[in-house]
């Protein structure tokens, strides 16, 4: 809905559940007049209703439950998202794919992959939600607007995820100024904690607004060729001193897809840390994929 609205275009939403994403189609174009926005959206369990399809969002996959952890799903999520990244190299082979699908960093690779696409046009959500959860919980400790801070989130999408207070802003100021190290612990704490908070509260399924607003941005960007630079699953090639393994860098995001990993100049603990998070990553897929 996000994105249909904000670009009043042809969205389609494909579900293996016979009947589910039509029904959710016919839903959301019920709002059109509400909204007064001329979208359209189809829903089939047909994937060949996305042919020529200039971005596609992989969402499918089992969602975790209390107590579990992303990578608990790696078998499980493995198949489908492989399944339907053969649909997407056949129906649309000049898309740009974006992976939602948890454990994220692992299916981003298994896409990859599997597509056989250039590595800037294949690429998972995870750093940009993980980066807006952790603005958001430093901004309620503060108790200031949430749009004057400016966070950075790399490392995994999961436990093993790097909130970088020295690289996190306060109307351009450093987070240092404004919060002791204690209480910088306790956020970071929260931020890596955030998902699994709201799985355990929610008993059945997992996060979903929050990441739908992270994937529409990410539509934005690529649609608008804004060129802003943004965290993504991405595929290193050497950068961090790491290779063949999708984790969350900030990376400049235009038209085309990733344009630059940008490298940030880590403290040594935080660049071993990213190295034990990329290790552990390859460790998974080598063992599971």
């Amino acid at each position: 809905m996000r994105i249909a609205e904000e670009f009043a275009s042809d969205v389609v939403l494909i579900d293996i559940a016979s009947g589910m994403a039509k029904a959710k189609a016919l839903d959301l174009e019920d709002a059109r007049n509400i909204r007064k926005i001329n979208y359209t959206v189809a829903g089939s369990d047909d994937i060949s209703l996305i042919s020529g399809s200039e971005i596609v969002v992989i969402t499918a996959g089992l969602t975790r439950k209390p107590g579990m952890q992303r990578e608990e799903l790696i078998q499980k999520n493995a198949s489908i998202v492989k399944e339907l990244c053969l649909s997407i190299k056949k129906f649309s082979p000049d898309a740009i794919v974006i992976v939602v699908t948890n454990p994220l960093d692992l299916m981003t690779r298994l896409a990859l992959k599997t597509l056989g696409f250039k590595s800037s046009k294949v690429f998972g959500m995870g750093p940009t939600l993980d980066a807006s959860r952790f603005a958001n919980l430093i901004a309620e400790r503060l108790n200031i607007p949430v749009s004057e801070v400016d966070a950075v989130v790399i490392g995994s999408h999961g436990e093993g995820m790097m909130p970088l207070p020295n690289f996190t802003t306060i109307r351009g100021l450093p987070l240092e100024q404004f919060m002791d190290e204690q209480k910088v612990a306790e956020v970071m704490a929260g931020t890596v904690g955030r998902g699994q908070e709201i799985v355990s509260l929610l008993g059945s399924g997992s996060a979903f607004f929050a990441p739908s607003a992270a994937v529409a941005d990410l539509v934005k960007i690529i649609f608008k060729d804004q060129k802003r630079t943004v965290g993504l699953s991405a595929c290193l090639s050497g950068q961090y001193q790491a290779n063949d393994i999708c984790i969350g860098v900030p990376c400049r995001l235009g038209r085309e897809g990733i344009e630059q990993i940008i490298e940030l100049p880590l403290e040594s603990k935080q660049a071993q840390a990213f190295l034990n998070s990329a290790a552990h990553l390859k460790e998974l897929a080598e063992k599971y994929l």
